[in-house]
């Protein structure tokens, strides 16, 4: 196929870009930034060079991976993030379904970010009794910040098309893959490798896994027509865990791995006193028949 990439210069499409590639796409990156897997510089603002992109190569499938993320909320105003991640998200799409378009499958990298409101986000000092437990079927979404209303945004974008259009169109909530520390990190004790380490129980992938998951998308959208899945690692635990985890999170990962505690503390690290929130990665493996590699478990035996 010859795939349109934007966001190739990210930390998602630096290694989803030559992982198409491997498989004998012929890979177009769209980026802002230039970058090893950026074929051409420009905005998914830009219209008119959107248009040419796909006209002139050819393009059979999208992969929008482009977007304003939470960290700019800092650096860039309100504007920006609509600009990007709605007006940018609706120009991928019409040109899409334009006459004389080719392109006949549509993959929209979202966020799991979008599904978190204020209320599940305060967790256990906001007096909740037990962990969320998240999946697909999570109602009302009220985003807390600009980035999560405008990626909801085009997720809706993204369901309109589909009804009006039929053109197949997967949407992948992603958990956390990227390398930074999060924002919430000055109120934890734990930081760094140690932090990721725990959030592979229930919000964590790799970017490898990520980029694989878009790639088992790629191939399934024309199967499935429209749908939406969380990508994340598997989670070991079950909803009856919820309220023990909010409480004392290490003694029920301590059920699930008696091994963990002598490794932790042979690097001094520790495990999250609460967890609030578990992102339900099921469906994925379901409907989508993807499972990311890399768990739990696979980082406590790569601790060895």
């Amino acid at each position: 196929m010859n795939i349109l990439v934007t966001g190739s210069s990210g930390w998602l499409g630096q290694t989803l870009v030559p992982r198409l590639e491997r498989d004998g796409h012929k890979v177009v990156g769209l980026d802002p930034e230039a970058g090893p897997s950026t074929s051409v510089v420009g905005s998914v603002v830009d219209r008119a060079m959107v248009h040419r992109l796909i006209r002139d190569n050819g393009i059979d499938a999208i992969v929008h991976a482009a977007a304003r993320h939470k960290p700019h909320i800092e650096t860039h105003d309100n504007s920006e993030f609509v600009a990007v991640n709605v007006q940018g998200t609706l120009n991928l799409l019409e040109e899409a379904v334009a006459p004389g378009s080719s392109v006949d499958r549509f993959v929209f990298t979202s966020t799991t970010s979008l599904m978190i409101s204020q209320k599940i986000r305060d967790g256990r000092a906001g007096g909740a009794k037990e962990a969320i437990w998240i999946d697909e079927t999570l109602s009302p979404l009220e985003p807390r910040n600009i980035y999560g209303v405008t990626k909801r945004a085009a997720e809706e974008l993204c369901r309109l098309f589909h009804h009006l259009h039929k053109l197949p169109i997967l949407i992948l909530r992603t958990a956390r893959f990227f390398p930074e520390e999060d924002d919430m990190a000055h109120a934890i004790v734990q930081s760094g490798e140690n932090t990721k380490a725990n959030e592979f129980l229930f919000r964590r992938l790799t970017v490898d896994d990520a980029a694989e998951a878009h790639v088992v998308a790629l191939a399934k959208a024309r199967e499935i027509g429209f749908d939406t899945f969380i990508i994340s690692a598997m989670t070991p635990f079950s909803p009856s865990d919820c309220r023990a985890l909010i409480v004392d999170a290490p003694s029920v990962v301590a059920r699930y791995f008696p091994d963990y505690r002598e490794k932790y503390q042979r690097r001094g690290w520790t495990m999250f006193g609460s967890i609030d929130r578990i992102y339900d990665a099921g469906k994925a493996k379901r409907k989508l028949g993807f499972v990311c590699r890399t768990g739990f478990r696979e980082v406590l035996d790569g601790l060895r």
